[in-house]
């Protein structure tokens, strides 16, 4: 054994090996998530988007990704170098705190991997796979990649420069994903039906278990990111899970007081709004402020997903709505909640750190969110005019699933080469 390797912490590394091995999990368990929310004829595909994304991601990430985002900054806090790519340079011995580097850019890779899959929430039932292949590695190295270097790369303007605080990633995962949703939604248009036809979800049990293994692996995402077994770890994992439940009621509630019924599909969203938010702040805010970012993202998110049928932007699955607009929500109350005994420093306003944390949040929230969506929708735009983004017609009407990949989740659902048989039902309100 060598040296480097000797001094490696066995606790802290099983540790991550395990948060990583969750963190992995979320992915499947989104493509559950996100497959029980589309109809029928369009399942596969859904499920497809998310599990492709571990692939092309995974090769991205060891060719360059890792090595931009994390080697030492080229200057002006924006990106790394290439010392690192195809993991040059890095082997079994080589650590990164007190844990093996290899197991770290693993890790890294697993949030890398599930932000290019939230994405596809807010294009679903009417994206060209073949165009997704392409988007999905593109996207990683344009947007991710740049991002995740800002805010947590050696030398990176947001982390290091500005002072920001961000312990899991509200900015690179979830205000990029929900920003570059936005933007893919705006350049492929809203899917034929928008606002006339019912478009429920097909499974809520299929939501509801999708729903559970996020939160499981929620865990590792966010303990895990204190890459140690210790104290920071454990207040996160409390803090990860107070802010899903107090996500889940404020949902319920004013589902509630709004709707009159309490919904499966309200209490699934209300646990991730939840969990969105306390992602960025769950290693920065204590119990207090935990359950108080949790409780504000379930009431504003469901609100906020509501926002599409009163500006007319078609986000299929409400990335935009939970994803964007949570990430916002837990980026800004580290502002006001960031506890000095928890950052070891800086304070939040309602802790006596006046305006300046607040501030810096806001520029980084405004930075990223502004950022990622440019530069995805302009490659969104130019996808769509070399090689189609939308899907055809004929595609949309029939469904993804039997015109892209010649199968079917429910064969009793279809006969031959039609459309899914299916009773007809009133169009719900989009209210």
């Amino acid at each position: 054994m060598t040296f480097a390797a000797a001094h490696a912490d066995s606790g802290d590394t099983a540790w991550l090996l395990a948060a990583t091995a969750l963190v992995l999990l979320m992915t499947p368990g989104l493509a559950l998530f996100y497959g029980g929310m589309v109809r029928a004829k369009s399942v596969l595909n859904m499920l497809m988007m998310s599990f492709v994304s571990i692939a092309l991601v995974t090769v991205v990430w060891l060719a360059a990704g890792y090595s931009l985002a994390f080697t030492d900054d080229l200057g002006g806090g924006l990106l790394g170098g290439l010392e690192n790519a195809g993991m040059a340079g890095v082997g079994p011995a080589a650590l990164h705190g007190t844990v093996p580097t290899l197991l770290f850019a693993t890790f890294q890779l697993t949030f890398a991997i599930i932000t290019a899959a939230l994405i596809s929430g807010a294009v679903a039932d009417r994206t060209r796979f073949g165009a997704w292949l392409v988007l999905v590695p593109v996207w990683t190295l344009l947007v991710y990649v740049p991002v995740t270097h800002w805010v947590w790369g050696p030398g990176g303007w947001i982390g290091a420069k500005l002072g920001a605080l961000d312990f899991a990633g509200g900015l690179p995962v979830e205000i990029t994903s929900g920003a570059s949703g936005l933007a893919l939604c705006l350049v492929l248009g809203p899917r034929l039906g928008f606002r006339r036809d019912a478009m429920r979800p097909h499974s809520l049990p299929m939501v509801m278990l999708g729903t559970g293994l996020l939160w499981f692996g929620w865990f590792g995402f966010n303990a895990g990111s204190a890459l140690g077994a210790n104290g920071l770890a454990a207040a996160a994992f409390l803090n990860t899970l107070a802010a899903g439940c107090t996500g889940l009621l404020g949902w319920l509630l004013v589902e509630q007081k709004r709707d009159g019924h309490p919904t499966t599909l309200g209490a699934a969203s209300g646990a991730v709004a939840g969990l969105v938010a306390i992602t960025p702040s769950c290693g920065t805010v204590p119990l207090l402020g935990a359950l108080a970012v949790g409780l504000a993202a379930g009431v504003v998110c469901s609100y906020a997903v509501g926002w599409k049928f009163r500006l007319n932007y078609d986000d299929s699955l409400d990335v935009v709505g939970v994803h964007l607009v949570g990430g916002v929500i837990g980026t800004l109350m580290i502002g006001l909640f960031a506890d000095k005994v928890m950052t070891g420093g800086p304070e939040g306003l309602l802790y006596g750190g006046g305006l300046a944390l607040l501030g810096k949040q806001l520029v980084a929230v405004l930075a990223v969110a502004g950022y990622a969506f440019a530069v995805t929708y302009g490659l969104g735009r130019l996808l769509d005019r070399t090689m189609g983004l939308r899907a055809s017609e004929d595609e949309e009407r029939t469904g993804l699933d039997l015109t892209v990949h010649a199968e079917t989740a429910y064969d009793h659902g279809v006969l031959g080469h039609g459309a899914p048989v299916a009773p007809v039902r009133k169009a719900e309100s989009p209210a």
